[in-house]
């Protein structure tokens, strides 16, 4: 494994992160989405530093299963009522923009809740692999396309305790 970022890198970040979202977010009803389970890290680390009130959801969205390392169809199944979004500022949350797909789907399914806002936020952006013209609003890291764990990111269930991001050389190794 590779380390790309340290715990104190993305401390750093996300302190960065939190201040950019508590000044965006001042004064308005904040409803965060938070993306299982590979974002439930960045979330909660996120929030905090965000230190704003605000509410917290969730979805789980997959479309890689077992050791797979490209997608498969998407799934999203939203794990509270979305019509608690309806007229709310609402971030979804997720840990990593890879092609743009998955979250372009969970935007279409929380549109259906009409949000007075909709934008999201990532940890990590694989900037080379994007296949929509859509781009996060907000994100920690631009990374070069490798396999990523750490920080909740994982590979067949495994790493998400690591403390910071780290590629794998090769998936399973």
């Amino acid at each position: 494994m590779q380390p790309l970022f340290s715990s104190d890198d993305i401390a750093r970040r996300l302190t960065e992160m939190g201040q950019q979202l508590a000044n965006d977010y001042a004064e308005r009803r904040l409803t965060v989405v938070s993306v299982l389970s590979g974002a439930i890290l960045f979330t909660a680390d996120l929030i905090r530093v965000v230190g704003l009130p605000l509410k917290l959801e969730f979805l789980r969205a997959s479309s890689y299963r077992g050791t797979a390392t490209s997608p498969g169809e998407l799934q999203v199944e939203c794990l509270g009522d979305l019509s608690a979004l309806a007229g709310r500022d609402v971030l979804i949350v997720d840990d990593i923009f890879d092609t743009g797909r998955t979250l372009e789907r969970i935007i279409e399914r929380l549109n259906e809740a009409r949000p007075r806002s909709l934008k999201t936020a990532v940890l990590l952006w694989k900037t080379e692999r994007r296949q929509t013209s859509l781009v996060p609003d907000y994100y920690g890291f631009q990374i070069p396309d490798r396999f990523v764990v750490g920080y909740g990111l994982d590979f067949d269930g495994d790493y998400r305790h690591l403390p910071g991001v780290y590629a794998l050389d090769e998936p399973g190794s």
